[in-house]
């Protein structure tokens, strides 16, 4: 599985298009998709939608592999264990599970 950059670079690539091309075609100046693709920027998230229209994408499966990046980040920027993604899986399912709840009720 490749990073955001690395799908952007190569979604790119496969449209044969040069970084400051591709920029306009997702409003994201050529400067910051080279930073993008090399892992020193994040992709504006403003701008995902416009990169699922011009790809023809899934929203959702951007999304996935967008949010995927920045998790993947903070788990090694705090060292944690690979472990940290259950836990979160966990705590999600409890949210979301907590919300539905909370939703039925009215509160």
């Amino acid at each position: 599985m490749a990073t955001f950059g690395e799908f952007l670079r190569s979604e790119r690539d496969r449209k044969g298009l040069n970084q400051s091309d591709f920029g306009q075609e997702v409003g994201v100046i050529m400067t910051d998709i080279s930073k993008i693709e090399n892992g020193h920027k994040k992709f504006p998230y403003a701008n995902l939608q416009r990169l699922a229209d011009f790809l023809k994408k899934d929203i959702e499966e951007l999304k996935n592999l967008y949010v995927a990046d920045i998790l993947v980040d903070e788990v090694h920027k705090y060292n944690c264990s690979d472990s940290v993604f259950s836990v979160a899986e966990s705590q999600s399912k409890y949210l979301r599970n907590k919300n539905v709840k909370q939703g039925t009720l009215g509160l």
